[in-house]
């Protein structure tokens, strides 16, 4: 069974960076993409940024700020956030996703980035 847990959450100042880092441990087959989400209370879950089949794709208010790294030989997948905004508050859930459909998620990490 996969086991996701994600690290690097914290609280920034506005402008400042952080960088989100999501480690597996179990048994792992047919990962096919790992990702990023964010959730606010009240809202659905948001794609952030995934990446699979050999591309990334980041939701608009990533583009330019933020990028993902997947690293197959250690299952880990890294979202780098630059630039960040008041408005990137919230819980970020990293995801892997096999190609079977079948979705495992982390517990969460909360960012806050203050103004």
């Amino acid at each position: 069974q996969l086991q996701l847990t994600e690290s690097g959450g914290g609280s920034v100042l506005a402008g400042e960076s952080l960088t989100l880092s999501c480690a597996a441990s179990g048994t792992a087959f047919g990962i096919n993409s790992m990702g990023w989400f964010r959730q606010s209370p009240g809202k659905t879950r948001e794609m952030v940024a995934m990446v699979g089949g050999g591309a990334a794709r980041y939701a608009n208010s990533a583009k330019g700020r933020f990028t993902i790294t997947r690293r197959m030989e250690t299952m880990t997948v890294d979202l780098q956030m630059n630039n960040l905004k008041p408005e990137a508050t919230t819980v970020y859930y990293c995801t892997f996703s096999t190609m079977n459909g079948e979705d495992t998620w982390g517990p969460g990490t909360q960012v806050t980035v203050s103004s």
